[in-house]
């Protein structure tokens, strides 16, 4: 089995890549991994070909595209922070580029499985308490605006068989390690991150602002379950809300208290910021994830469990 993998330097890619290369996990064989993004991925193996390049530029994503590539994994974005403060480059990145990839999937000798990361912010508006995956998507920002149109192309380029599309709408990822990015919802890991480091931090958004988050372990795994679900399980609904944990941002902050203490818990200050709280608290508190479920996606099992993962991690 041959894969791509877009977006292979950024947090989930390399931990997809990881993730793919520890067989077992019930794909096939893999001997060949195309790892593409702007910067070079920096996992060495044998069995990855790097390649580096922008997804604007059609030649580069044809060329990735290549003839034998049985999976692709389209993670490569511009998120919603940047995709709000920059319009057009967000839609170059998250529209055009993926149309254009998903022509140059079009062209293979046989369609490939196309896993599109999607998102939670393809919802808005008035919602219900646990949102549906046929709920009408109305999103308050250009980068769930960018995902949607992303979903339906998924959905209209697997209808007309020129791929065997699935398009996951992930959770928010958290505790994510490392330094904030540029995501409007990067705050819910810094909640966390930050005090457990000793750093005083600020919350944009109200305590009872309902989250959707799964650990960043949990997403990988099921991404790479995206790839082996039998196209038939899928019938014609090729987009799926993906498992999560349904948290207020109060009862993520007693999680922190919990297991960090209560001087980390001190170092959070709520301050709202308008721009941040327009959009994330539009976005859904819950998903109703059991088909996602049946066809055997998993969710992490607490709160207090992404907290302890995040932990464990930074100590090893």
């Amino acid at each position: 089995m041959q894969i791509l993998v877009t977006g292979a330097a950024g947090f989930l890619g390399r931990r997809l890549i990881e993730a793919l290369l520890a067989e077992p996990h019930g794909l096939p064989h893999i001997s060949r991994i195309v790892a593409a993004d702007v910067t070079r991925c920096p996992i060495d193996d044998r069995r990855i070909a790097h390649r580096q390049g922008t997804m604007t530029e059609v030649d580069f994503v044809h060329s990735i595209a290549e003839p034998d590539i049985d999976v692709v994994y389209h993670l490569a974005a511009v998120l919603s922070g940047q995709s709000e403060a920059e319009f057009d480059t967000g839609m170059q990145v998250n529209v055009d580029a993926t149309r254009t990839l998903l022509e140059a999937c079009r062209g293979r000798p046989r369609p490939p499985r196309v896993v599109f990361a999607s998102t939670v912010a393809v919802f808005g508006g008035e919602l219900p308490a646990t949102v549906s995956e046929d709920a009408v998507v109305r999103p308050q920002s250009s980068y769930g605006t960018e995902k949607a149109i992303g979903e339906l192309l998924v959905s209209e380029y697997s209808r007309r068989g020129f791929i065997d599309g699935i398009a996951c709408r992930v959770a928010t990822v958290a505790i994510r390690p490392g330094r904030p990015n540029s995501a409007l919802s990067s705050f819910v890991s810094g909640i966390v991150r930050e005090p457990l480091a000793g750093t005083e931090t600020v919350c944009p958004v109200p305590l009872d602002t309902r989250l959707w988050i799964s650990s960043p372990a949990t997403v990988t795994t099921n991404l790479v379950h995206a790839a082996r679900v039998p196209a038939a399980a899928l019938e014609r609904l090729r987009v799926l809300n993906l498992p999560g944990l349904s948290v207020t941002v109060s009862e993520m902050l007693d999680s922190l208290e919990r297991l960090g203490g209560a001087a980390a818990r001190t170092r959070v200050r709520i301050e709202i910021d308008e721009r941040v709280a327009r959009v994330v608290c539009t976005w859904p508190g819950a998903l109703d994830a059991s088909r996602a479920v049946h066809l055997g996606f998993i969710a992490d099992r607490d709160v207090d469990e992404l907290v302890r993962l995040y932990m464990s991690e930074q100590r090893g």
